[in-house]
């Protein structure tokens, strides 16, 4: 399986795109209509931070090799789901990068390695977000990491979310 085929982009899922989270309601909707698939549960071959940052939003960093192998789910997505998915993750406002990762499915001898693509935290505040979780991160986006995750409906309006994560990143504990 390759990123990039005639029935769309696979996308690893880490955060509330994933089911049982606030997020996945999209995915759902896509299913439905016929621009997802989901092919199961993987984890990235090599390590990645997964962190969280302003209102418990999961971030994953494209820092290849800090952190942990980050479990999440693999979907199949049409060039009109990516781009619901694209606008959800603010790719054109800077919130996150759709880049390459490469991904094992969580069964061993189940497969080999699988090139997707997945949303990373933007590289203008990346670093940042490592340092201020202390170079610590996690390897799954749990029900315990999203313990206070604030829905974007949710969140106080009179700051853009780059200004919020700014705030993060800059403050002390």
């Amino acid at each position: 399986m390759v990123a990039d085929d005639e029935n769309g982009k696979l996308i690893f899922t880490y955060g509330t795109l994933k089911q049982g989270f606030s997020n996945h309601t999209l995915l759902q909707d896509m299913m439905l209509t016929g621009d997802a698939t989901y092919i199961g549960v993987y984890r990235t071959a090599g390590k990645y931070p997964l962190v969280c940052g302003p209102y418990r939003v999961p971030f994953l960093l494209n820092l290849p090799g800090s952190g942990d192998r980050v479990w999440g789910e693999l979907y199949t997505v049409s060039t009109r789901g990516l781009a619901r998915m694209d606008e959800l993750e603010g790719t054109g406002r800077g919130h996150y990068e759709r880049l390459p990762v490469e991904v094992v499915p969580s069964v061993c001898g189940a497969g080999g390695v699988t090139c997707a693509e997945a949303y990373y935290a933007h590289r203008s505040y990346a670093l940042e977000l490592w340092k201020k979780n202390e170079e610590k991160g996690f390897s799954m986006y749990s029900e315990e990491e999203a313990r206070g995750y604030v829905k974007r409906k949710d969140r106080p309006r009179d700051l853009s979310f780059l200004d919020q994560i700014r705030l993060f990143v800059s403050a002390s504990d």
